[in-house]
């Protein structure tokens, strides 16, 4: 079964359908799954950017037990879906309508940000991983699927499209998964 989202805003948004296969598999096989092979820490602070439907954020708060846990979508309709669920499954977490491209916190303000694809789907992802970079502390990990995992699940959206970590050297891959990858921020002057 699935429903449709009304678009934001934003012309180039497209929401994905509400696939509740594809949410059940998200939640019992994919994040524990992300979770034990990038050994993800517990505590500290999480975002999850373009949280959506806020599918990882009950499973988040449950298994890695954040101090505290965020999630940003653009979609108003998606963030009150997200808020729902979380309430229902007793998630703690701060909810809020922003983009990835120019996220409302200060710098170094994360230990984690998860991405599962929505830098994949934007026009200038290298804005959106500057942006990452900049709220996450030094040491902090961005986690986010490969290009290998958007082509599965999402062939004709992200085309194969690479994201430009160029842009972000601070991020060295930690950890790849094959589907996912764990980048630790390292300080710029100790790369050079």
């Amino acid at each position: 079964m699935s429903a449709t989202t009304p678009r934001s805003a934003n012309p180039e948004y497209q929401p994905f359908p509400d696939v509740r296969r594809r949410n059940f598999l998200q939640e019992t096989a994919e994040l524990p799954a992300l979770i034990s092979l990038l050994h993800l820490p517990r505590g500290g602070r999480i975002l999850e950017v373009g949280c959506g439907r806020g599918i990882a954020l009950p499973v988040l708060a449950r298994t890695l037990r954040p101090s505290y846990l965020a999630g940003i979508d653009i979609d108003a309709s998606l963030l009150r879906s997200a808020a729902e669920r979380a309430e229902r499954q007793g998630a703690g977490v701060d909810l809020g309508r922003a983009d990835v491209r120019a996220l409302p916190f200060a710098d170094g303000t994360f230990d984690m940000v998860m991405d599962f694809g929505t830098c994949h789907h934007i026009s200038d992802p290298g804005l959106a991983l500057r942006e990452i970079a900049r709220v996450l502390c030094e040491g902090g990990l961005f986690v986010s699927e490969t290009v290998t995992s958007q082509l599965l699940s999402h062939p004709m959206r992200t085309r194969g499209r690479r994201l430009p970590w160029r842009v972000v050297p601070e991020l060295r891959v930690r950890r790849d998964a094959i589907l996912w990858k764990a980048r630790r921020k390292e300080s710029l002057a100790a790369i050079r």
